[in-house]
């Protein structure tokens, strides 16, 4: 799969191997408190699998009578590019769904990696047979113009309680969704990678019956058990 520019072969797979926590984790050191994003749950995955990508954003506003724009959701997917995360911004409205089985379906043609929405979608085993994976706030039948109306397209959103600008990079899995700023990417896949040969080394170690007191975090003793595992490993 092509992926958009923003995101290198590498990185996609470093950030595929990383677990949402860790992550999290890596970010709150950073000042980063503010990640991940409320509300949004696996609905349709595949496999459970972890996905990661850019994202390409949606603002909707609740709908009223007489307003005409420009812009729908069907013209928005047409512009998505592939390996891209759509983040629909609905302002936590649940009571109609943003999307259903037919958009998702041509969502996932088009080679989205998936959706993320702090709202509803509707047709969920529709949506489930497409393949997209989503992450929402649930699922509701009604239409999406019953009570939303797409008015912003590449711009800044706010998602379950995450200010989310185009081209971050939206990782998720079963622990929800994390927005990785941009310009802390470099950054935080670093500390990442360290952070998580650490723990693969202290689950080693738990496995076979060492204390967590001056294993995790680690004493000098442990910091050098660590070190001298690291050399042999790596």
């Amino acid at each position: 799969m092509t992926l958009c520019p923003e995101l290198t072969q590498d990185q996609h797979r470093q950030l595929i191997a990383t677990p949402t926590a860790t992550l999290a984790s890596v970010l709150s050191k950073l000042g980063g408190t503010n990640a991940w994003i409320r509300g949004a749950t696996p609905l349709a995955t595949q496999s459970g699998d972890r996905i990661a990508g850019p994202a390409y954003t949606l603002r909707f506003s609740p709908a009223r009578v007489g307003l005409e724009l420009p812009v729908n959701t069907r013209l928005a997917i047409e512009g998505m590019t592939k390996g891209c995360v759509a983040v629909a911004d609905t302002g936590n409205v649940t009571h109609v769904g943003v999307v259903g089985d037919v958009l998702s379906l041509r969502m996932k043609y088009l080679g989205v990696a998936g959706l993320v929405t702090d709202g509803a979608v509707r047709d969920a085993q529709g949506i489930s047979e497409s393949g997209l994976a989503v992450w929402s706030a649930g699922a509701a039948s009604p239409l999406p113009t019953d009570g939303l109306v797409l008015v912003g397209i590449e711009e800044i959103v706010r998602c379950g309680g995450v200010t989310i600008c185009p081209g971050d990079i939206i990782v998720a899995d079963l622990d929800g969704v994390i927005v990785v700023p941009r310009d802390l990417l470099a950054t935080v896949l670093e500390r990442s990678e360290t952070m998580e040969k650490f723990e693969q080394w202290v689950m080693l170690e738990v496995k076979r019956g060492v204390p967590l007191p001056g294993l995790y975090p680690p004493d000098e003793a442990a910091k050098q058990r660590y070190e001298f595992w690291l050399n042999e490993q790596f």
